[in-house]
């Protein structure tokens, strides 16, 4: 507790020590002020809420895409895998078709 009151007894005497400047930069209050306009105004817009929303899942599913897709490419299990799913789909399908022409 006592370190804490110390830290507030300098920050406060490093304040007092720095004099206040007039300067501020050009055309600051009405930047601060168009920006808070501009704010308030897509919150109130419910569509502005939508666009916003959307495009920041759109970015995160291109991301999950991308990684997803990186790691199908360069997954080293994938490529060791001697079974090939649309073969053996095909024989599956065709098994049927093989049996009725045996049974004749």
């Amino acid at each position: 507790m006592d370190n804490w009151q110390s830290l507030q007894n300098k920050l406060i005497a490093a304040a007092r020590a720095n004099p206040l400047s007039d300067h501020v930069p050009y055309a600051f209050e009405k930047r601060v002020m168009a920006l808070l306009a501009a704010r308030a105004r897509s919150a109130t817009e419910p569509l502005g809420l939508w666009v916003r929303g959307l495009w920041q899942a759109a970015a995160s599913c291109m991301v999950l895409a991308l990684l997803l897709g990186a790691w199908a490419f360069f997954n080293p299990s994938a490529a060791t895998k001697a079974d090939d799913l649309s073969q053996n789909f095909e024989s599956t399908l065709l098994a049927s078709v093989d049996q009725s022409d045996q049974a004749q």
